[in-house]
């Protein structure tokens, strides 16, 4: 396995993942409609490994197009197998996230969402390239009332963006049984990803209004004008405020490299595979590590809680520990303290 295809490799987790992939050794052709994302992540990365003295890493093309052209996948493909680097495997995030989005605009997250899917795996099918790992996530559990989520918790999305993403597990799971000494089909469901890259050269990007906490947290710490709302103070936890399983970003990234690994080591793989660090924390307690971390104070309030919001979401990680042989490394802290620098050097991001 030398070449993988990441799709949606210039977005926040495809930009770590297409790193580390390039540091051990890989070949990386990134797909991206630069939607919600920059080409500039890639140049960023190309850097960083110059920085090691790992110039010779570098092996990166990319096509600026939209898995919903299978016409355009199949030009990826053809391009790559007459260079004499036929797609080994693909590594699947492109996709919209927006939950919010997602309930207004269904269609555009279906269509984008699972077509772009159903084009890619067709794609892939002709080209003889048959492992694949898919970008889920844990949006798809019903997360209520349970300390820890295991893979075999009860699936329940509540909302259009996760319906895709289950609906996606479902689709490939079914590519899967139609030959089973043929496919390899990893699904990595993540919990909560932030921070950045130590170098604070790539990192998290959200064009126009964040939707996830944490670069909220940063623009308020930044910018020094406004509150963060934290929704609910009622809730039955230790302080009263969600919990949440937070990962590092370099963590989640190099998963998907222990994902590969063990496809080439395995010629039939159908798993759902949690990432997250089985440990939890609240809110406040985010924002008390965020301040203690960089040494500075962030301005909050309290409103009602949101509608759809759980307790408590932790991921049950042993599965991914005992399989993949991959552990979690960084601390919340550093999760601040790398999030925070990358903030400081790219305020309005890439």
């Amino acid at each position: 396995m030398r070449t993988v295809l990441v799709t949606g490799g210039t977005g926040y987790i495809g930009s770590h993942t297409c790193f580390y992939l390039m540091e051990q050794g890989y070949k990386v052709i990134v797909i991206d409609s630069l939607v919600n994302s920059s080409v500039k992540s890639l140049e960023r990365i190309k850097d960083i490994l110059k920085k090691n003295n790992n110039r010779d890493l570098i092996s990166l093309e990319f096509f600026e197009g939209s898995l919903n052209n299978k016409e355009f996948v199949d030009y990826v493909f053809h391009q790559a197998l007459n260079k004499g680097n036929k797609i080994d495997a693909v590594i699947h995030f492109a996709g919209f996230k927006s939950v919010k989005e997602s309930v207004q605009n269904p269609y555009l997250y279906w269509q984008n969402n699972v077509i772009g899917t159903i084009n890619l795996v067709s794609v892939m099918n002709k080209y003889i390239c048959n492992k694949i790992v898919f970008s889920s996530s844990a949006t798809i559990y019903n997360a209520n009332n349970i300390d820890l989520i295991s893979e075999k918790n009860e699936i329940g999305p509540i909302n259009p963006y996760g319906n895709t993403k289950r609906a996606n597990e479902i689709f490939l799971s079914d590519i899967y049984k139609s030959d089973k000494q043929k496919w390899g089909v990893i699904n990595l469901r993540y919990f909560n990803p932030i921070g950045a890259h130590p170098s604070g050269l790539i990192g998290e990007s959200p064009k126009g209004i964040p939707n996830n906490i944490f670069p909220i947290i940063m623009n308020i710490a930044f910018e020094k004008k406004q509150s963060l709302e934290v929704f609910g103070k009622d809730w039955p936890t230790k302080d009263g405020t969600c919990i949440r399983d937070y990962i590092h970003i370099t963590d989640l990234a190099k998963g998907h490299i222990k994902a590969l690994e063990f496809m080439k080591k395995k010629d039939s793989t159908n798993l759902c595979i949690n990432l997250g660090t089985g440990k939890g924390t609240s809110v406040l307690e985010l924002i008390r590590i965020f301040e203690d971390t960089n040494k500075l104070k962030l301005n909050y309030n309290f409103s009602s809680r949101r509608d759809g919001d759980a307790p408590i979401v932790v991921a049950d990680n042993s599965l991914a520990k005992k399989i993949l042989n991959w552990v979690p490394e960084k601390s919340i802290s550093e999760m601040c303290k790398d999030g925070w620098n990358w903030k400081l050097k790219n305020p309005n991001g890439y």
